[in-house]
């Protein structure tokens, strides 16, 4: 059965987001980051990806718990001219991440490249999110993350590493920038979930059951382990995910993250890179560049059954922009939750 959406305009989604993180008690400079990247998220990911404002009712949840802590600060625990180290301190994800990337970008602006490495941290929301930040100042940006234990190990079936997303953004001349912001699972269980309420069934390499067989019933699955992208080489990216996020950092990395309930915290760890494109060439030749080289993409004969080709962030750009114009497309179990929210928090709902 089809799930049910309802259209709704995005400049009264994102003012209602911005007021729902007022309400939970963050500062006005927070709620604006946090909800720039829900937003970010709604308009560019598939709703069944489970990111966006649906994910809203969850940072309440945890912020309520003392998981995060709004109106903390990051602490610089060491740094160099092109590293540094920080301590998130369980504040809002979101708000590290873009405060960790601005000082990536600022190192890299003078020593051609620079990297932030988080540990303590907390949900970020999409990596894209983050790895765009740097595009503004003319640098290429790169952000990565560890998550919940989700995947297993190849030839494993019990969940041993995350989902583990990247992004990678770089700027071109044409209307939109390159963007890659995936994550190393074939699909996520918010995709499962999305077929188990259709009523329809998933490919087999996105999950296995309890028992470790392969599956096409998201119902089997959703107690088993997610599958990497590509078999073996998404565990394989995945683990080293983990060592280039928690394990560098000093922070949580394979069962720990959003596991251990115990020491109440998430133990999230994060990476961000910025590569300064001026270091090696002006801006404009890059672009130029990076022009050229996704035309040449674009030129090679198609597969039967494809229309065209789509560089990385293309169809997410169309879908911002139709949605932008058109309004948003939430599900209405999400418009409902946001319903339910608004009454807890006391805030006027209208959308």
């Amino acid at each position: 059965m089809p799930i049910s959406m309802i259209r709704v305009d995005v400049d009264a989604l994102d003012a209602f987001v911005g007021r729902a993180f007022l309400a939970m008690g963050l500062s006005q400079r927070e709620a604006r980051i946090c909800a720039d990247g829900l937003m970010g998220s709604e308009l560019r990911c598939l709703p069944g990806q489970g990111q966006g404002v649906a994910r809203l009712t969850g940072y309440y949840d945890r912020i309520s718990k003392g998981l995060y802590l709004p109106g903390a600060e990051i602490t610089v625990i060491k740094e160099s001219q092109a590293l540094a180290l920080i301590d998130a301190n369980m504040v809002m994800g979101s708000v590290v991440g873009q405060e960790a990337m601005d000082i990536a970008v600022d190192k890299a602006k003078t020593c051609g490249i620079g990297a932030a490495f988080v540990y303590n941290s907390t949900h970020f929301g999409s990596s894209g999110f983050h790895a765009r930040r740097a595009l503004a100042s003319d640098c290429i940006g790169v952000a990565i993350t560890n998550a919940g234990a989700e995947m297993a190990p190849w030839g494993g079936r019990e969940p041993r590493v995350g989902t583990n997303p990247w992004g990678l953004a770089a700027p071109t001349g044409g209307d939109f920038p390159v963007v890659l912001d995936i994550a190393l699972t074939t699909a996520g269980k918010g995709m499962m979930r999305w077929h188990e309420r259709e009523g329809a069934k998933m490919p087999r390499d996105w999950a296995l059951t309890p028992d470790g067989r392969e599956t096409d019933d998201p119902t089997a699955a959703m107690a088993g382990a997610l599958l990497g992208i590509g078999e073996y080489k998404g565990y394989g990216l995945s683990l080293f995910t983990d060592v280039l996020t928690g394990v560098i950092s000093g922070g949580g990395f394979g069962l720990a993250p959003y596991q251990d309930r115990s020491i109440a915290k998430l133990d999230v760890a994060h990476t961000f890179i910025a590569i300064d494109i001026d270091w090696f060439m002006p801006v404009a030749a890059f672009k130029a560049r990076m022009d050229a080289f996704i035309a040449e993409i674009k030129s090679s004969a198609l597969r039967p059954g494809f229309a065209e080709i789509l560089a990385p962030g293309e169809i997410d750009h169309r879908r911002e922009t139709a949605y932008r114009r058109d309004g948003a497309q939430l599900d209405a179990h999400v418009y409902d939750s946001l319903r339910q929210l608004a009454e807890k928090l006391g805030i006027e709902f209208s959308l």
